[in-house]
């Protein structure tokens, strides 16, 4: 098993239906192994994964479905119990005989050519690759110059609506924390990280931080677009400005090369009778 919930766990619950395994269960909360025997809970405080049943999703998905949808990254690999594919393909397996679960089915070690680590009696069976050949030295690629600043990414950063995090009070015992937005849904089910308490927004409740959140949005944006509009036309202002003054002094300068007669230029004669 390659995946822990870490303390910094909040109870949100959001990983627990989205393992394919049930292998996630709420802290305090008796674990139902493959047979059908209960066990004691692994943890008693925040939500945890049972390593019997942990399969990483290999079988099922090209990622770690709880650390997806995770809003605080506490779904985290282990790295002193690591598992390689095919251990963890025989499990989901033998989790759901009723399935047919072939050997290119979806995983994570194989998404955009991800190795599978290697661990116990396959480590030592591996076999080192041989020695490459060194290349030869590739010419250094000259570096690029810096490119200049985007005039339109000046400006306060604020994050997309999903991403915001929509505080919460306990009204038991006072304490705050917050959520994303992306999980603020009507009955859905938060817990106190300070004394566990749960919390369920309203459809109401929902609806008006959505109503707000569209209403700011749509004013910062307004706002930070008639800024860089405004600040456009003044750049093009000040540029005709330059352009003009760059006309006016080549022509001075024309005027300064043509007044003198350089040395040796040829002068016109006068006459002898010119009085």
């Amino acid at each position: 098993m390659a995946t822990v919930i870490t303390s910094e766990c909040i109870n949100c619950g959001a990983c627990e239906p989205e393992c394919p395994n049930t292998a996630i269960y709420q802290g305090g909360v008796e674990w139902q192994a493959p047979d059908g025997t209960m066990h004691p809970p692994i943890s008693n405080d925040i939500f945890y994964i049972v390593p019997e049943k942990c399969t990483e999703c290999v079988g099922f998905y090209d990622h770690e479905a709880c650390a997806a949808v995770c809003p605080v990254d506490c779904c985290v690999p282990d790295p002193n119990l690591p598992e390689t594919e095919a251990v963890l393909l025989e499990r989901a397996r033998t989790l759901h005989p009723d399935k047919t679960i072939p050997e290119d089915a979806p995983s994570r070690f194989r998404k955009e050519g991800a190795a599978a680590p290697v661990a116990g009696p396959a480590a030592a069976e591996a076999k080192p690759a041989p020695a490459a050949k060194p290349a030869a030295p590739a010419a250094a690629a000259p570096v690029p110059p810096p490119a200049p600043a985007s005039t339109e990414a000046v400006g306060l950063a604020i994050p997309a609506p999903d991403d915001w995090e929509i505080p919460i009070c306990c009204f038991r015992c006072a304490g705050e924390y917050s959520v994303p937005f992306r999980y603020f849904r009507a009955g859905m089910v938060f817990y106190c990280p300070h004394c566990q308490g749960s919390f369920v927004p309203t459809l109401s409740m929902v609806r008006s931080v959505e109503e707000a959140l569209a209403r700011f949005h749509a004013g910062w944006t307004r706002v930070f677009e008639e800024f860089h509009a405004r600040r456009r036309r003044e750049l093009e202002q000040f540029e005709e400005r330059q352009r003009c003054e760059l006309e006016r002094f080549s022509a001075e300068l024309r005027g300064i090369a043509s007044r003198e007669k350089a040395p040796g230029a040829p002068a016109r004669r006068r006459g002898f009778f010119t009085f």
